[in-house]
């Protein structure tokens, strides 16, 4: 059930409670654990990838090799609806319309005086993905890492999952992985995992981005190898937040809610309303759905630890309220959403209105294009202005004391 809370310092103590949901004590006691099975990692390879996982499942190790082979992503098309094959291929095409959208360009812009300013938007060489579950069809958490991979352009994305309790991952996961792009895919989950993808084994080769979430030990594993590899983010960062008043139906807002919940324990979903009734309303909902059928675990987990309604005057300050948070998806029902859109600030997705449901934003993804693209920017100066600019650069090179730089400024200035 969620909790009802109408006063506004214990809605911002549960809002900071849930922001901090990822430095629990019990989670730094891990971080050596975890630190330990990268260093080994590091040093042993494949070797120590076999061991760990070989210990998550046995199977593994006898029945099932780390790697996909091409049988079995061929024939995970024989194991999926058409259907469904359609459904992926248009989600694909949705997202990936989305994301051109989004997608940087190269620029050069010549000012005044023999000047060339430019930037320059290149794909990385190699991204690895990683999947929470990879014997759960979770289709949107990895088209929406995979597409905007493809959208830039990397040359090989490489997918890792842990496999269900088969040893195998979901072939919607094989069909949608090679409908985006990707052919080298690997039964591996946890820490070890990400070390693979962060240092390079003898099979895995070493990525430049690495993104998606999983449990703590994967999370810890993220933040002990950013300096290393660039990453989407520390940890697997998932809110809804609705902003709701009056007119919105409790049975659309409490079923989004659970739509949120049921993708990962830690998943925070959060009504926002002015209207107590709403919440009361709501939260009946929610109680009748988790007992009338049967839940994943991740559901009851996550409404449980991280499911709230908070009760406030104004749609001012349940805008005020979501910036406090920033989640990745915002919702607002409103009679007008749109008069509310201006005072939102820090939100990653947002939906509007009542036709517009969280699996919309799901499947356009919150990941952006330039995770996976290179940005450099290109400066050229003729000779005649560098002397032009070097009566400031000179000044400003002075005052820091920056004696080479001031040095090679005179130089070019007598050479040219």
């Amino acid at each position: 059930m969620l909790r009802i809370i109408t006063q506004r310092s214990e809605a911002e103590t549960e809002l900071g409670r849930i922001k901090a949901r990822f430095q629990a004590p019990e989670i730094r006691l891990d971080l050596e654990r975890v630190r330990d099975i990268l260093e080994t990692v590091k040093r042993q390879g494949d070797q120590a990838v076999l061991s760990y996982s070989g210990e998550l499942d046995p199977q593994i190790l006898t029945d099932f090799p780390i790697k996909v082979p091409g049988s079995e992503l061929d024939a995970a098309y024989q194991q999926i609806s058409k259907e469904l094959l359609d459904a992926i291929r248009l989600a694909a095409e949705k997202m990936a319309d989305f994301h051109r959208l989004r997608l940087p360009k190269s620029w050069v812009h010549f000012p005044d005086n023999e000047i060339t300013l430019g930037k320059r938007y290149h794909p990385l060489e190699r991204a690895g993905i990683y999947l929470f579950d990879g014997g759960r069809a979770d289709l949107s958490l990895l088209l929406r890492q995979a597409i905007p991979a493809q959208v830039a352009q990397v040359p090989q994305v490489i997918l890792m999952a842990p496999p269900g309790q088969n040893g195998k991952i979901h072939p919607a996961i094989l069909v949608a992985a090679q409908e985006s792009g990707i052919k080298d895919i690997y039964r591996v989950g946890g820490p070890q995992a990400i070390a693979s993808l962060a240092y390079g084994t003898e099979t895995i080769p070493r990525v430049d981005v690495i993104t998606g979430y999983g449990d703590i030990d994967v999370t810890l594993a993220k933040k002990l190898v950013s300096d290393l590899v660039r990453i989407d983010g520390i940890t697997p960062k998932s809110e809804l937040v609705i902003i709701a008043d009056v007119t919105a139906n409790p049975d659309l807002v409490a079923l989004d809610l659970l739509a949120q919940a049921e993708h990962h324990p830690l998943a925070a979903a959060i009504l926002l309303t002015t209207d107590l009734e709403l919440a009361q309303a709501v939260n009946t909902k929610i109680s009748q759905e988790l007992q009338g059928s049967p839940q994943h675990i991740f559901t009851e987990k996550a409404i449980a630890h991280y499911g709230l309604a908070l009760v406030v005057e104004s749609l001012g300050k349940a805008a005020s309220l979501a910036n406090l948070l920033h989640p990745t998806h915002l919702q607002i029902v409103t009679d007008e959403p749109w008069d509310l859109l201006e005072q939102i600030r820090r939100a990653g997705t947002i939906l509007m209105g009542n036709s517009t449901p969280l699996i919309l934003g799901d499947y356009l993804g919150n990941i952006a294009v330039d995770t996976f693209l290179e940005m450099s920017q290109v400066v050229e100066y003729s000779p005649n202005s560098l002397k032009l600019a070097s009566n400031y650069l000179e000044v400003l090179a002075t005052a820091e004391d920056y004696g080479a730089s001031l040095e090679a400024l005179k130089r070019r200035n007598q050479i040219f």
